[in-house]
């Protein structure tokens, strides 16, 4: 990118009512890891009930000493995540549309590991936006139905896919960096 701000990356992902294994807990803590590496910001969906892939995302970023943004619902700061987040935003909006726009628009793109109708409506809203999107390939979910498709006719961008977590974030990165040297 041409100035000095960081990318933001934001990862979405199934909550933890969906029940995901343990090793695709792991795979979202590796792509939070990741992107701290990379020297990227991680926003995440912070939940203010329970876990989730994006909190687990979190968790990931902090073990490399990586800058974190929850992005949630409702009012009041108090969220499942509060270890590891520097920075929380509660948007005052509720959970399942509101929220997700806020969360989607503050990334300058996606990865996406698993997920349910969340997730969907993120990929939805990042589509609309023109915001890349890299679905973990091999975690099920929306991530794994949507891989190299467009969501429409109009093919504003095709969900592209990663094998690992690490090309996870080397692929969003390019595809960030590409998007803005046009």
């Amino acid at each position: 990118m041409k100035n000095n701000r960081k990318i933001q990356i934001g990862v979405m992902g199934s909550a933890s009512d969906l029940k995901y294994s343990k090793k695709i807990e792991k795979i979202a803590e590796e792509v939070g890891y990741w992107i701290a590496k990379s020297n990227a910001t991680l926003i995440f969906g912070a939940e203010k009930d329970y876990d989730s892939l994006s909190t687990s995302a979190c968790r990931g970023a902090k073990k490399a000493n990586g800058m974190t943004v929850g992005i949630t619902y409702n009012r009041g700061l108090d969220i499942f995540e509060k270890n590891n987040v520097d920075v929380i935003i509660p948007t005052g909006l509720e959970r399942g549309g509101g929220r997700e726009t806020a969360l989607i628009l503050s990334c300058d793109g996606i990865i996406t590991i698993s997920g349910g109708s969340g997730t969907l409506t993120e990929i939805a809203i990042a589509y609309q936006a023109n915001i890349p999107i890299v679905a973990l390939a091999n975690t099920g979910g929306w991530s794994e139905k949507l891989i190299g498709k467009y969501l429409d006719e109009r093919k504003r961008i095709k969900i592209e896919s990663a094998t690992t977590p690490k090309l996870a974030v080397e692929k969003i990165i390019k595809l960030i960096i590409n998007k803005y040297e046009k």
